[in-house]
């Protein structure tokens, strides 16, 4: 590792420790020739698909052009940012979970979709538009509908059950009159 201050390639690994929850190793360094300390961290360098347009067309995956999209679809909605980066940082790590070197642009959009969905469903009907291309008021209307019927896995950890036999396996059984458990 060169040296930031006097550019001499020898320095020495004082310390080293992991950072960003296991996801790097953070290493304090000291140049053998001008004795400055300085720190560097290590990540893996794993690299993200390339990803096929519907024209056949390839071009590497862009982080940022999939936030701006995400951000077009949440402005001025109530939605925290580390929330939106944290669904950002799931698409990506589900991409390169898939090992695979290239991959459908409709993939890609389909899990930001998703991401939208548990994220703000007003956001997610603006992207569905603009993605799906949607035509008339009846394509609208299926999505809000579709929504409507179908809450996301968010809320439906959320709710809570009103009647016996709506009860969820993990609060209550239905032969216990939709009791909790103790």
């Amino acid at each position: 590792m060169r040296c930031p201050f006097c550019g001499a390639d020898e320095t020495k690994v004082i310390d080293s420790r992991l950072a960003n929850e296991g996801d790097s190793v953070r290493r304090r360094r000291k140049c053998l020739s001008c004795s400055e300390r300085f720190t560097t961290f290590e990540t893996a360098e794993l690299a993200l698909p390339r990803l096929v347009k519907q024209d056949g067309s390839r071009e590497p995956f862009n982080e940022e052009k999939m936030r701006a999209g995400m951000m077009r679809a949440l402005e001025k909605r109530p939605v925290d940012t580390e929330a939106v980066e944290a669904a950002i940082n799931r698409i990506k790590s589900q991409l390169r979970a898939t090992g695979e070197r290239e991959i459908d642009s409709r993939q890609v959009g389909e899990r930001v979709m998703d991401a939208l969905a548990e994220l703000d469903q007003v956001a997610y009907i603006r992207f569905a538009s603009v993605y799906r291309s949607f035509e008339d008021v009846s394509a609208f209307r299926e999505v809000i509908d579709r929504l409507e019927n179908e809450p996301p896995a968010r809320l439906k950890k959320q709710q809570i059950s009103l009647l016996p036999g709506d009860a969820r396996p993990d609060d209550a059984s239905p032969d216990d009159g939709g009791r909790e458990k103790e």
